[in-house]
């Protein structure tokens, strides 16, 4: 298994920088600084530029609704809230699918930088295993903390699913370069049947080679909808419920559109189109990201 999730934006000390890399029509500033990850949210992006602390190509713009080439440099003055871009999208799902991981043990299944770890930290889980077959690329500041226990150079397909003893309650997943449904298989293991798996999809990873278009990004909507449908149809075989499905709040470094998924052990509520949720989710992430 390889995974790597990926790192801030360029930055410096004196915040977080972005240079766009893609010829499109202009954009609201408020919008291009929420879409490259800059900050979580239009409101906050909204209040930073009002307040000054938004530098594009060099100069103060205090508009929000200014339009500018998404080819500009763009700087927030303010550090980064996680140690990488990730942090951001597990952020999303702990809020739309309110699941709590205060006083929780979590696993963390591809750390890599460490963005969903310190993201798990700053809402309250207690004790976080950092997993990743790599070495050196957790950030200090989560490798120094005492609530993490680092397990690097572990592929988690091999892994002694005993040594947590039930332990675990909650279990993120973002992986590279392998698809879901090797991963998920023994996080569901690991996890106590009581806890919650959140888990990050990657289309460019489940769809196949003959989906995956120039630079390694899957742009095709219908492409998105089916990677969903076969992942759904997947965690039904596993005994797991999926509780929510929703698009992360920015795209992946490559440019790709991401999912968040939600799962529980039990059965799933039959309700609930999943087909039709699936298409929702894919119309409304292509709409917030384009």
């Amino acid at each position: 298994m390889a995974s790597k999730k990926d790192s801030n934006s360029t930055s410096n000390i004196s915040g977080s920088t972005f240079h766009g890399s893609r010829r499109q029509s202009k954009q609201r500033l408020d919008t291009l600084v929420v879409q490259r990850g800059l900050v979580e949210s239009r409101e906050r992006a909204k209040q930073l530029i009002l307040a000054g602390e938004v530098i594009v190509s060099g100069s103060t713009q205090v508009k929000p609704g200014h339009l500018i080439s998404p080819e500009v440099e763009i700087v927030v003055k303010q550090p980064p809230r996680y140690v990488s871009r990730g942090g951001l999208k597990l952020e999303k799902a702990l809020q739309v699918f309110q699941v709590d991981v205060r006083d929780s043990v979590a696993i963390d299944v591809g750390a890599s930088t460490g963005g969903f770890t310190d993201c798990l930290l700053q809402h309250g889980a207690k004790f976080v295993y950092a997993v990743d077959v790599g070495h050196g690329q957790l950030a200090w500041k989560i490798r120094q903390d005492l609530r993490v226990c680092v397990i690097e150079g572990t592929n988690i397909r091999t892994i002694d699913v005993n040594r947590f003893e039930s332990l675990i309650k909650i279990g993120v997943v973002d992986v590279s370069f392998i698809s879901l449904q090797k991963v998920l298989p023994v996080v569901t293991q690991i996890v106590n049947p009581t806890g919650d798996v959140l888990a990050l999809i990657k289309p460019q990873f489940e769809a196949g080679r003959k989906h995956v278009g120039k630079g390694g990004v899957v742009r095709e909507a219908r492409v998105h909808v089916q990677v969903l449908c076969d992942l759904l149809r997947f965690i039904r075989g596993l005994d797991q419920s999926v509780m929510g499905i929703s698009h992360s709040p920015i795209r992946g470094p490559a440019g790709n559109i991401e999912y968040l998924i939600w799962l529980k052990a039990g059965i799933e509520d039959a309700s609930v189109d999943w087909k039709k949720r699936a298409e929702q989710v894919v119309q409304e992430a292509h709409a917030a990201l384009q």
